[in-house]
């Protein structure tokens, strides 16, 4: 559980921790992990802490290989690791809560309540991807604020950043040149009087202070890797984070170290939408074999500074139509914020992740969308601050998986709580934090053994007795609604209709075709021809993908892993043409030439462009894409997003 660490010193007097210095393992990353918060920019790398700091320059590998992640390419068989030291150092705690987000947070929080209420011992640890707390956070957002009055009712009081109460709602059907207002009544799902605008990353960040003030254990830059199970591997027994320091090759540094283990007599997944741990519990205990599929669409957002003129603070509008065709889902939001008298605005787009023209390129969409006329003149003369985007849950109440396993829990998006209609999800999720708590505290209240995992079968009954399920039940048909030869027209008058009776119609669609086997060969579809970006109100990916922030240690295997490096161009250009060039935001996937006289292509991953969205997970149509978490730290940098 212990190692030596010898470094040289060197001529400047920096420090020598030579001198028979013994640093625990633990102890050795969280330092690691604290110096990456507080040096890590868009432009400064953990590396270069690493090696300058240390005078250590390990050789650089580099591969021929798409794929060398040691979830693809095993290292038992591999001989560069045959010497290396595999033990990983092991902690305990009472619940280990996965993911910093609002789920993960309403969990953490209330967890501690209840032991400080009981005066009972518990230890709760948060383990968080995203080097600060909030960092991986995007969201609209227009949020409603009961969940978290009844987690921390003096809210206000406690100066969470929740500044903009909604004064004006706003819906219109967009034709190219045209926008027609659409009425909105209370009762409907997007009608959003007496809910808050808010910067959600800002949110989070808030909760985490709160988290720690009642003791919750929060570590920022440490990403679950690998699900524990008991030796026959039917109970949860807690997380490993990841190992650090590996080639690009697969091969590892002279600083290589093992992960560390998390046990925990229940572990609480909150990864968000399409988590990397969640979707390998949900297979592995057929979670799904009940429910339809999980759905989803693609949120891509943008901050803006607009002229004060063209400023509206508390106006909600959201609308539906053009740039995209009748049969595919999808609309826009644009949230106009009032904080720090800054005349602020987010502005996103979102596209269901069903849809079937593989030539379909949401980012350029959402370009698009701003050139209409009602949406360039609110932002002629403004200036884009950040750019990002997120996968997010579409399936309703249908595709909710089976919550509990022997020793672990889903809540928030990990189990699929957004309510597509409202285009909402926070509520719900701060809420299944706060159930899944209680349903964690009375359990190990009732089983004070500690060793043993805990199954919490009340807490699926607790989630159906909740205003959560009451909330997305409602609404259960109308995403559904907008797959008829109708479309959008159709799925418009059904959602009216369903909203007027709140929901009661005695049947509940339940769509079968999951959303990768939805794209359609390149041959039966029309390319789609996009405007050039003026640099102005639309621009480029890649100089949006520099406005998230996104940093990625470029001396590590791709984590966008390949299950087989051949099928990307086999298959995914040869009858889709390279779809995953197009679905991804942030220019992940490029197709290049072999050479210039071949014509032959390979396929190029720019594992460091990732924003984490998950998208190409989702929407590979051969499902050959699976992603996994980078190391320490990685990812966007979003400031309030």
């Amino acid at each position: 559980t212990q190692s030596t660490w010898e470094f040289s010193s060197n001529s400047v007097g920096e420090p020598n921790f030579a001198d028979n210095k013994v640093l625990d393992f633990y102890t050795f990353r969280f330092f690691l992990s604290k110096m990456n918060t507080i040096m890590m920019s868009r432009y400064v790398y953990l590396r270069s802490f690493r090696h300058d700091y240390f005078r250590m320059k390990p050789k650089r590998f580099y591969s021929s290989k798409i794929t060398t992640h040691y979830t693809i390419v095993p290292r038992d068989t591999d001989e560069r690791w045959k010497d290396v030291d595999m033990e990983r150092f092991a902690d305990e705690a009472d619940v280990v809560v996965v993911g910093g987000g609002p789920a993960g947070l309403a969990t953490a929080i209330r967890l501690r309540q209840l032991a400080e209420e009981n005066s009972m011992e518990l230890r709760v640890c948060l383990v968080e991807k995203a080097s600060d707390i909030g960092g991986h956070t995007l969201s609209g957002a227009c949020i409603e604020t009961d969940s978290l009055t009844e987690l921390i009712p003096d809210w206000k009081e406690k100066g969470a950043p929740i500044l903009t109460p909604v004064k004006k709602d706003k819906f219109r059907f967009l034709t190219k040149n045209s926008a027609f207002p659409l009425p909105i009544f209370k009762g409907l799902p997007i009608y959003n009087h007496g809910n808050y605008i808010v910067r959600l990353g800002n949110v989070v960040k808030w909760m985490g202070e709160q988290a720690e003030e009642v003791g919750v254990e929060i570590y920022p830059g440490f990403p679950a890797s690998e699900v524990l199970y008991n030796s026959d591997r039917t109970e949860i027994i807690g997380i490993s984070t990841n190992d650090v320091g590996i080639h690009k090759d697969g091969s590892p540094k002279p600083l290589f170290e093992r992960g560390m283990e998390l046990h925990s007599r229940i572990t609480i997944f909150c990864e968000g939408c399409h988590g990397h741990l969640t979707k390998q519990i949900v297979n592995k205990f057929d979670l799904r074999s009940e429910c339809s599929p999980a759905f989803y669409g693609i949120g891509l957002k943008e901050l803006w500074r607009i002229p004060k003129e063209q400023h509206e603070p508390g106006l909600v509008l959201h609308t539906v139509g053009w740039p995209l065709d009748k049969l595919t889902y999808g609309g826009s939001f644009c949230y106009h914020l009032d904080e720090d008298d800054e005349p602020l605005i987010a502005i996103g787009f979102v596209v269901g992740l069903d849809y079937r023209n593989p030539y379909l390129h949401p980012f350029k969409e959402f370009q698009r969308y701003k050139t209409h006329p009602y949406i360039r003149t609110m932002l002629e003369g403004g200036e884009r601050l950040q750019y990002g985007a997120r996968a997010l849950n579409e399936g309703g109440v249908q595709s909710i998986p089976r919550l509990a396993v022997p020793g672990g829990l889903l809540t928030g998006c990990a189990a699929g709580f957004m309510n597509v209609a409202k285009l909402k999800g926070t509520h719900n999720a701060i809420k299944s934090g706060i159930l899944a708590a209680e349903s964690a505290f009375k359990a190990i209240r009732e089983n004070p053994d500690g060793n043993n995992s805990l199954l919490l079968n009340d807490y699926e009954q607790a989630i159906k007795s909740s205003s959560i399920w009451k909330d997305m039940y409602a609404v259960r048909n109308i995403k559904s609604s907008f797959h008829t030869s109708l479309g959008l027209y159709g799925g418009i008058v059904y959602g009216a209709f369903s909203s007027i009776i709140r929901g009661k119609e005695p049947w509940t669609f339940k769509p079968k075709e999951r959303d990768h086997d939805q794209l359609l060969p390149a041959d039966q579809c029309e390319p789609i021809d996009y405007p050039q970006p003026d640099g102005r109100i639309t621009f480029d990916l890649l100089s949006s993908v520099a406005l998230s922030g996104t940093n990625h240690e470029a001396d590590q295997p791709a984590h966008l892993t390949l299950k087989d490096d051949s099928v990307p161009v086999s298959v995914n250009l040869t009858q889709y043409d390279g779809p995953e060039g197009r679905f991804c935001p942030a220019g992940v996937y490029e197709f290049i030439d072999i050479d210039d006289e071949s014509g032959m292509k390979r396929l190029q991953i720019n594992a460091s462009n990732c924003v984490h969205c998950k998208t190409c997970d989702i929407k590979d149509p051969t499902q050959n894409i699976n992603w996994v978490t980078p190391e320490n730290g990685g990812g966007p940098a979003y400031n309030g997003m």
